[in-house]
């Protein structure tokens, strides 16, 4: 939307000028189904009396604004986005009162009624800067202030924020209240928070249903805990395993951190239709409600939203307690959330193995947006808004983290907790930035930081770590040395902490029998130890995960690894070698196929979930994008037949059986195949344990819509069944998918021409658009998709311009044109640097594409 950025620099100037000390935010939500009665009023001191600044506001109307008393001219002050406020005293009070609008995007107040029982449901979410969707505020992290929030709602609600929630007072009944009860209004008189940054805030509303508990925190209070969702989700809410992870994070965070839980409540709230996994609003964290699971779900989802859980818990202290000053120490809340609440889950929970999952998924996600044009330092350069709102990405989170656990390594655990305890303390309630933190970490560990943080925090790109070997006659080793190879666009040289492990097979399984510890630096680092040693079947560089770097393996080692993947004792070994394997598959150092074989062989023996899950999604990327064009139908159909005959020797009701089905399914093209699939969707086919329940119904179903054998009347017929806002989601994606140019007329003309689709709506159709076994048929939106993407920037928010920017991209049609197609639009466009930065990402998986399928030949 035009008009409503903000530059780093008039955040540091506006923060020099003011003090803000409170806000009074007075919303009421009993008015009409479009906007909603904002009223604000804050108190700042500002430095300079007689300076001019700004507050931040995006409404429809502005109705009345006095600054000290003085009415001003609101057509005169008012833009998009922002009032002007001149001449300011040392101390002042500014009244604002406007209409905010209700969204359907994920962002500002977001309005969502349940299909189910027409129920009416609110939730807040300000992160990056859509606070000012809903109050006048100086919305950037570091003017934190008090808040005390008054709503005005329908009596049968709940309402919650970051305080306590009072108890309502009754109001006489008005008309055309926006609620669900029929039972007249109520206001809730929220305490004052203590100072937080805008974006902490929360407000979410609405007939929700409840379940309460309590914990006893480290200094003695009583924390009543809440979980949430809406009430036509009741039935399957599992609140009782959420408390649990909740109290596991309690406990550990409190110790680890040497400091009690900084607020006087904890709530969850499983709210619709959420751009994320959740946001960690102080003592209010909002949750996607696909986690309120209606389905049988895999180990795998399960143990993820357990670590999203833990993740906002540790945001209590990483982030809201202590924010980063600008967005550019991102990392500070991100990375060191990832970093602790893996760390938890590992030491405090059933997953012992959530450092391999954290390999399999995050750290390769990290790997891949590393190599990205678009990749940056983990401490980013955040000019604007624009940039921070495309920077929640596998740097900030994964890499940072990855970062993180190898400083934990090199400086020990002792010496790291002892300096997020010192960091705490001193920065409590403040802003800090990433000089703040290093020098309590060099305080405890006595390490000078400034040249690690240099090349592992400021600047990009990611190593690569090669084992060089030689030996004689008799398979001894004459020389070892690691060779460490950087990208020419990032060619930093960073020192790493790596162990290396000597594997022998031993009786059919592939043990480790040798293990070196030492640090790597520089182009080159010999490895005395294993000189005069009978040479390992399989040397690992990088055993145990230590560092942050790619890996290769020498030639014998990965002929060790392929023959023997399925029988690595350990898994974490295991899945590193599964991480070499992808990662030269990606670099077009293996064939497409040759993975795609290794895994069809070996994921029945994978045993962690979410490395089996992670390797299915890595397969199916491999054969839409990775194998050769002319090979891809053959390969695609051999492995259906292949994942269908895993399928029916899967233990029946277990992970390995489900996600085998949904993989099957995914991949099948034949018509045998898809008579497989059809007769699993109306249980003519049917395998002991497999739980066709209603989200598999939708699995099953989309696939075969996809492929043609299904339709309009299939998918009517399924939605009747299954009358929810997550049916709507699956019947919007399904008749997106059907391989007609009727179909893909008719998503993109709700997507990008009438564009009022709510933001999960839209995220379906934009997935089910791009999903076409023929890619001739998104061949016609080529030209019109460079066409609409500025307008479409310029005019939507943030998150809506995005999912199409990328979700539209026509990667299926990987060719030497597309990429010359970006390239000049790149060149002649003048797009925004955010909108650019997307392109170059969606360039990237093409060449990426491209270049892979050349080695698949």
């Amino acid at each position: 939307m035009p008009g409503t950025n903000l530059t780093r620099d008039e955040a540091a100037a506006r923060a020099a000028l003011l003090d803000v000390r409170s806000y009074e935010i007075d919303i009421d939500l009993t008015g009409n189904e479009q906007t909603f009665r904002s009223t604000t009023r804050v108190r700042f001191d500002a430095s300079t009396p007689g300076a001019t600044t700004f507050v931040d506001l995006i409404a429809p109307t502005v109705h009345e604004v006095v600054l000290n008393g003085r009415s001003l001219d609101v057509g005169a002050v008012v833009s998009t986005g922002r009032i002007e406020l001149a001449d300011l005293a040392d101390v002042n009070e500014l009244l604002v009162i406007a209409d905010g609008e209700y969204m359907h995007t994920g962002e500002g107040l977001h309005r969502f009624v349940d299909p189910v029982d027409d129920q009416t449901y609110l939730y807040s979410q300000f992160e990056v800067s859509d606070a000012r969707r809903v109050f006048a505020c100086f919305d950037q992290p570091d003017l934190k202030a008090t808040f005390a929030l008054t709503v005005q709602a329908p009596s049968g609600w709940q309402v919650v924020s970051v305080a306590p929630t009072p108890e309502p007072q009754p109001l006489p009944a008005t008309a055309g209240e926006g609620g669900d009860t029929g039972s007249g209004t109520a206001v809730w008189r929220f305490p004052a928070t203590p100072v937080l940054s805008t974006y902490l805030l929360a407000l979410v509303a609405g007939p929700y249903h409840v379940e309460r508990a309590e914990l006893t925190s480290r200094d003695g209070r009583t924390i009543p805990l809440g979980v949430f969702c809406r009430r036509s989700l009741a039935q399957y809410l599992d609140a009782d395993e959420v408390v649990a992870i909740t109290r596991a994070g309690f406990t550990n965070f409190e110790a680890r951190f040497d400091r009690a839980y900084p607020f006087d409540k904890y709530d969850q709230l499983f709210v619709p239709e959420f751009n994320a996994g959740a946001m960690e609003n102080a003592g209010a964290v909002t949750i996607t409600d696909t986690y309120v699971f209606r389905s049988k779900v895999t180990e795998a989802l399960v143990e993820r939203r357990a670590l999203t859980i833990l993740h906002e818990l540790a945001h209590m202290w990483f982030g809201d307690l202590v924010t980063m000053r600008w967005w550019d120490d991102l990392w500070l809340n991100e990375s060191f959330a990832e970093y602790a609440s893996t760390r938890c889950q590992a030491e405090s929970t059933r997953w012992a193995s959530a450092w391999t999952t954290f390999l399999s998924s995050e750290k390769s996600w990290a790997y891949r947006q590393d190599q990205l044009a678009s990749t940056h330092p983990i401490v980013a350069d955040m000019r604007d808004l624009h940039d921070v709102e495309v920077n929640f990405d596998g740097i900030t989170y994964a890499k940072g983290a990855s970062v993180l656990k190898q400083l934990v390594s090199w400086v020990g655990e002792e010496a790291f907790d002892a300096g997020l305890r010192s960091y705490f303390a001193r920065y409590a309630w403040q802003n800090t930035t990433l000089s703040d933190l290093l020098t309590e970490l060099e305080a405890t560990s006595g390490r000078d930081l400034d040249a690690w943080a240099k090349v592992w925090l400021q600047q990009a790109g990611v190593t690569t770590l090669r084992p060089q070997l030689e030996t004689d006659g008799e398979g001894v080793v004459t020389a070892l040395t690691v060779v460490q190879e950087a990208p020419a666009e990032h060619p930093t040289m960073r020192p790493h902490r790596v162990a290396i492990g000597g594997y022998d097979v031993v009786d059919g399984r592939l043990v480790r029998t040798r293990r070196i510890e030492l640090d790597v630096a520089g182009p080159s680092t010999s490895v005395p130890e294993l000189v005069g040693a009978r040479r390992p079947d399989l040397l690992l560089v990088n055993d145990d995960d230590l560092a942050y770097a790619k890996i290769r393996l020498d030639p014998a080692s990965l002929r060790t690894a392929i023959d023997h993947l399925a029988h690595v004792e350990g898994s974490l070994p295991r899945t590193l070698l599964w991480g070499a394997v992808w990662d030269m598959t990606r670099d077009a150092e293996l064939g497409a196929r040759e993975f795609v074989e290794l895994v069809l062989r070996n994921v029945p023996d994978v045993e962690e979930p979410s490395v089996a899950q992670t390797l299915l999604r890595q397969l199916s990327s491999t054969l839409l994008f990775y194998v050769a064009p002319e090979h891809r139908t053959a390969t695609r159909s051999a492995a259906a037949d292949r994942l269908l005959a895993l399928l029916e020797a899967a233990g029946p009701g277990s992970d390995r059986q489900l996600l085998l089905a949904s993989s099957f399914a995914g991949q099948a093209l034949t018509a045998p195949q898809l008579d497989a699939v059809a007769g699993l969707l109306a249980g003519t086919r049917e395998l002991p344990g497999l739980a066709v329940d209603t989200e598999m119904r939708w699995t099953l179903l989309g696939a075969l819509v996809a492929k043609g054998r299904a339709g309009e009347d299939e998918i009517a017929a399924e939605l009747a069944l299954d009358q929810t806002a997550s049916g709507r989601v699956h019947a919007a994606a399904a008749r997106a998918a059907m391989p007609t140019p009727e179909a893909k007329r008719a998503a993109w003309q709700q997507v990008v021409e009438d564009g009022s689709l709510p933001n999960i709506v839209q995220a379906a159709v934009i997935g089910g658009f791009g999903r076409a076994t023929d890619p001739a048929l998104l061949q016609p939106y080529l030209e019109p998709y460079f066409d609409v993407l500025l307008p479409i920037w310029n005019e939507r928010t943030s998150e809506m311009a995005s999912q199409v920017a990328v979700g539209l991209y026509p990667t299926l049609l990987a060719s030497p044109e597309l990429v010359e197609r970006t390239d000049r639009w790149l060149a002649e466009a003048g797009a925004p640097p955010a909108l650019a930065r997307l392109l170059l990402e969606n360039r990237d998986g093409v060449t990426r594409a491209l270049r892979a399928q050349a080695r698949d030949r």
